[in-house]
């Protein structure tokens, strides 16, 4: 049984040769995250090209997610690398303070509006949460605060605000520079942190545009504000190509207990307006170091595929893990039994909506078609851009999508897409009556398909245009014309 929901490792000290990363795309990795907010421009560049050798050596697409650092608000250095926090103590976070001078009593931050734009009340949040303050003065450039969870707090730790509404914009220079970085790349997906609007997003684009790069665009939705607003939320979605469910820092900020059901609204949001989906942060946080993962994280994964997930998110397991390629074939196999539950393969998507392009209208009846006709076996996509192939896959189904494309970056762009597999053929070489028939037969020859299973096909008149698919045909494998 093939794995419908993609799997998405992130590459660092622990799999940065060519041999880990051959074992983790083995063992089911889809996508490979480059994390920008470690190492240099020359650091990503080399392993992107690692990935790509290696992707082309064992014939398959991978796609690339690189990932911009964002405004990570941060408390200073302390002179001693870190201190300990007693509850109830007072603790100063001061602007003004020498970056390097922290102590028990107060530390630096280099997020110099932190006094103007928080409260007496509020709560800050440290090192994803660990660390909880509530502020009860502010005095010039100093914030003071009483410590409500105390505990072990380092250099360079991350401040969240509860609730949200800090300013910091989504772009900063280190980012700015880190697009021409993408660009160079041609990575296939950009992931932009912490946005706060559609403009973020928009303003992403254009500047990898203007770097000479196209890259489809990942939103990470981790502010409390763009998940309290429906609308704000949806512009962000439709402006972007794919959305992220960062859990860290949205977590940290709305509160874990409320984390659940807004994942869920994420998800389901994000199929329903056509966007791919990805679910992160601490999936198998415990396979860093154990071999095998909790019943819990077992539960976890499997609770997001169920929601309708295109991908599932490793980080420092794959990162900086002792586990990288046990870690990846666990995942695969809580995706392939969750995969094979009723819920996941039952849909209403968009069942009331009228639509105005003709491909999603021919999708989506295929789609219909494939889960009520016995017999259908596979579906294959003859896709220029890989949109037919995209809305295809927001239809819950166990029905296996084939994206057969002449682009290499439509091939690596799918490779995202949750059911959907790429495969490179080129109709456009091919005589038109020929096209049917080979396309099947390139299936078969994979041991896809065999002789008397119906396969449904979509594609358009015109072999190569772009959003051209107007057709779909039922066939039946040894009888193709």
């Amino acid at each position: 049984m093939l794995k419908r929901t993609k799997i998405v490792a992130t590459l660092g000290p622990a799999t940065d040769s060519k041999e880990s990363i051959q074992s983790l795309i083995e063992a089911g990795a889809n996508v490979f995250r480059l994390n920008f907010s470690h190492g240099d421009a020359q650091d990503h560049i080399n392993r992107a090209k690692r990935i790509r050798d290696i992707a082309r050596e064992l014939n398959t697409y991978i796609a690339i997610l690189g990932d911009l650092q964002g405004p990570k608000i941060r408390v200073a250095r302390f002179k001693d690398d870190k201190i300990e926090l007693i509850k109830d103590a007072q603790f100063i976070i001061d602007v003004s303070l020498d970056k390097e001078g922290g102590t028990i009593n107060s530390v630096g931050s280099s997020y110099t509006t932190l006094p103007q734009e928080v409260s007496t009340g509020d709560h800050l949040m440290l090192d994803d949460g660990r660390i909880q303050l509530e502020i009860t003065d502010i005095i010039g450039t100093q914030v003071v605060t009483k410590v409500l969870v105390g505990g072990e707090l380092s250099n360079n730790k991350g401040i969240n605000l509860k609730g949200g509404g800090l300013s910091a914009p989504a772009l900063t220079e280190k980012d700015k520079e880190d697009i021409k970085t993408a660009a160079q790349i041609g990575i296939d997906y950009l992931a932009v942190s912490f946005p706060r609007s559609a403009e973020d997003i928009h303003l992403a684009r254009q500047l990898l545009k203007d770097a000479g790069g196209d890259s489809a665009l990942v939103a990470k939705i981790e502010r409390a504000e763009t998940v309290n607003d429906h609308d704000i939320l949806d512009s962000i979605i439709l402006a972007s190509d794919a959305v992220m469910v960062a859990r860290g820092d949205l977590g940290v900020e709305i509160g874990d207990a409320e984390l659940i059901g807004v994942q869920k609204h994420i998800i389901n949001r994000t199929r329903e307006l056509n966007r791919v989906v990805i679910t992160a942060t601490q999936m198998m946080e415990s396979m860093i170091h154990n071999p095998i993962p909790t019943r819990a994280e077992i539960f976890d994964v499997a609770n997001a595929i169920l929601d309708g997930t295109d991908a599932v998110m490793l980080s420092a397991e794959t990162a900086t893990g002792d586990n990288p390629a046990k870690t990846v074939q666990a995942m695969a196999n809580v995706c392939v039994g969750a995969e094979g539950q009723t819920l996941a393969k039952t849909s209403n998507h968009r069942i009331d909506i009228n639509f105005e392009l003709i491909d999603e209208a021919i999708a989506m009846a295929t789609m219909y078609t494939a889960n009520h006709l016995t017999g259908v076996k596979a579906i294959i996509s003859l896709t220029e851009s890989g949109s037919t192939a995209l809305w295809l896959s927001r239809i819950r189904s166990g029905m296996p999508i084939y994206a057969l494309s002449r682009s290499i970056e439509t091939l690596r762009k799918v490779a995202l897409y949750r059911g959907v597999e790429p495969i490179n053929f080129d109709p456009t070489a091919l005589a038109r009556h020929d096209v049917n028939r080979l396309a099947v037969e390139e299936l078969r020859s994979r041991g896809y398909v065999k002789d008397g299973d119906l396969v449904i096909i979509t594609k358009g008149d015109s072999m190569g245009a772009l959003g051209g698919t107007n057709a779909m045909k039922v066939v039946k494998v040894g009888a193709v014309n």
